[in-house]
């Protein structure tokens, strides 16, 4: 399991710069670099209406990874031990990207 550190404030599974979602996936298949990522499990946070109530942000998670072009793509599975996913202010999954991809 990869430690998530998230900058995606705008996303519903978001809080404290965490992800409470217990897995994502990282979209990219034929990525070559980070640019060409984006984080498929993002949804928007609307008007900042939702508040996380039910679910806590969680230390580790799965990460399922389309970008097979990434050092740390493993039959579709992210093997990194941490993770950075950015994209502060995005309307949509687009204006994500992993920024730990790192081309094969």
């Amino acid at each position: 399991m990869t430690k998530l550190d998230c900058t995606v404030t705008q996303c519903l599974h978001n809080s404290d710069n965490r992800c409470c979602k217990q897995a994502i996936i990282v979209d990219g298949h034929g990525a070559k670099d980070k640019d060409d990522t984006c984080c498929g499990s993002f949804d928007e946070n609307r008007d900042g209406a939702f508040k996380n109530i039910f679910k806590t942000p969680e230390n580790r998670l799965e990460v399922d990874c389309e970008a097979v072009n990434c050092i740390y793509n493993e039959n579709r599975h992210c093997q990194a031990e941490h993770i950075d996913v950015v994209g502060d202010g995005a309307s949509r999954a687009e204006h994500t990207l992993c920024a730990t991809f790192t081309a094969s």
